[in-house]
Order: C-alpha cells, then sequence, then structure tokens
C-alpha cells in the first residue's frame, strides 16, 4: 500500500490515512498487519514518528515528525489545544444549524475531563428508505471543530446529542449500521479528519494541510444525493 502524502518538509510530513488501518502497532488490534507507521517508514525510508493519534476507522490527516524535537514541540501543541483540526461526518438525523457540545468525557480510569466540539451543519438529506417506525431516513454531513483531543470525543459527542456518526460501532447506532451493510454493503466509520492548521516548530510560519475525502465516504456523498 503507498500513503499518499500531503504535505512534506525536512521536518514533518503528512499522510492521508485510509479508513480501517492503525497508527502504529496494538495490543488492542491483534487483527492488523499493516500499520501507517511502519508503511511510511518503508515508503520514505527513513525516521518517522506520529505526533498525535486518530483513531483506526478514521481516515484523513495524520501528521508525523522526522526528528525527535520536533516531535517534542509537535506533541506539546497538540498537548495544549493549539492545533486547530476539522472533521467531516455523515450523522444520524438532520441536525440544527450549528451547536456546540461542552460535554465532559470519562477517561479509563474514571476521572472526568472537559471537552468541547463546535459544528456546522453543511448538508441534509432524507432518504427514501424505511427504518424503524419511520418512513423515512434523515441524514446529515457536518463539519466538527473540537477545541479539546479527548479520547473518542466527536464519536462520543455526537452520540451523546443523538446524532451518532454513521459506522460507529462503538457509539453508534446499531440500526442504522446494520443498514449500511447490508443494503450499501458500506461498514465504514464516516469521519475524516480534513483539516490540520499550526505553527511549524521550526519555522515559525502558520502551516495548513488539508485531506480529500476517502472513497467510500464519497460514494455515501452520491448515496445522499449531494
Amino acid at each position: 500500500m503507498s500513503l499518499e502524502i500531503l504535505f512534506r518538509d525536512d521536518h514533518l510530513i503528512a499522510i492521508n490515512k485510509p479508513h480501517g488501518l492503525l497508527v502504529h502497532r496494538s495490543p488492542i488490534a491483534r487483527d492488523a498487519d499493516e500499520f501507517a507507521l511502519q508503511l511510511l517508514k518503508n515508503q520514505i525510508n527513513q525516521w518517522v514518528n506520529p505526533v498525535h493519534r486518530i483513531d483506526r476507522k478514521t481516515a484523513g490527516i495524520l501528521l508525523f515528525a522526522l526528528d525527535k524535537e520536533t516531535e517534542k514541540a509537535m506533541q506539546q501543541q497538540f498537548a495544549e489545544n493549539r492545533v486547530q483540526k476539522k472533521y467531516l461526518a455523515i450523522v444520524r438525523g438532520h441536525t440544527p444549524e450549528k451547536q456546540e457540545i461542552d460535554y465532559p468525557l470519562r477517561k479509563e480510569n474514571g476521572t472526568l475531563q472537559e471537552a468541547f466540539t463546535a459544528y456546522v451543519t453543511l448538508k441534509q438529506a432524507e432518504l427514501h428508505v424505511a427504518l424503524g417506525s419511520h418512513p423515512t431516513s434523515r441524514y446529515s454531513m457536518v463539519q466538527a471543530t473540537p477545541t479539546t483531543g479527548r479520547m473518542h470525543q466527536l464519536r462520543k459527542h455526537f452520540s451523546h446529542i443523538f446524532h451518532p456518526i454513521i459506522g460507529d460501532r462503538t457509539h453508534g447506532c446499531n440500526k442504522q449500521n446494520r443498514m449500511f451493510k447490508e443494503k450499501w454493503e458500506m461498514n465504514t466509520m464516516l469521519l475524516h479528519a480534513s483539516e490540520l492548521s499550526f505553527q511549524h516548530p521550526v519555522t515559525k510560519l502558520q502551516v495548513a494541510i488539508k485531506a480529500p475525502l476517502q472513497q467510500e465516504f464519497l460514494r455515501m456523498i452520491n448515496l445522499m444525493g449531494w
């Protein structure tokens, strides 16, 4: 597999990670034999290390450092929420035009952490497909901007407001996920890390990276008539 490179200089490299590709080896996903870290290392033939994480099922921008100093500086920027992130998602139901979700999330050890997401609704669709007691099925495409970086933040936040992300097995809607799989052979999570902007830790210039949508996300956009 050849990874799509979105940005590269002497210190940083960003790829457009496909849905389903793990960032690196993990004991919780023993079924995986391909990892973004190893693939990229082999592709460019030099040391790389990710400076942040995105879920296995999420596609889009994944940023790596090419040296230890840059890695440390970028990890600090992410930890201090100084990196601007934008995501695209297709969710169940018709979402409000815009909304702010200020809802703390619990860590695995039980500690509550502040978590904040703002989003705007880009598109809405109503498909003539009955589900349960509803004669039609409604969907929205949103652009989400999380200002904190909690684990599964967007997935949990959209589930919390009853507009779960399509294809999210853990926090989503089983009925919807089953329908997408059976009717359209779609089992991808429709979440895409589309934009990343930050101050370059070495050059101090502003960097803005964009990632085009992956094929399966585009197929669902066509299905919705967008």
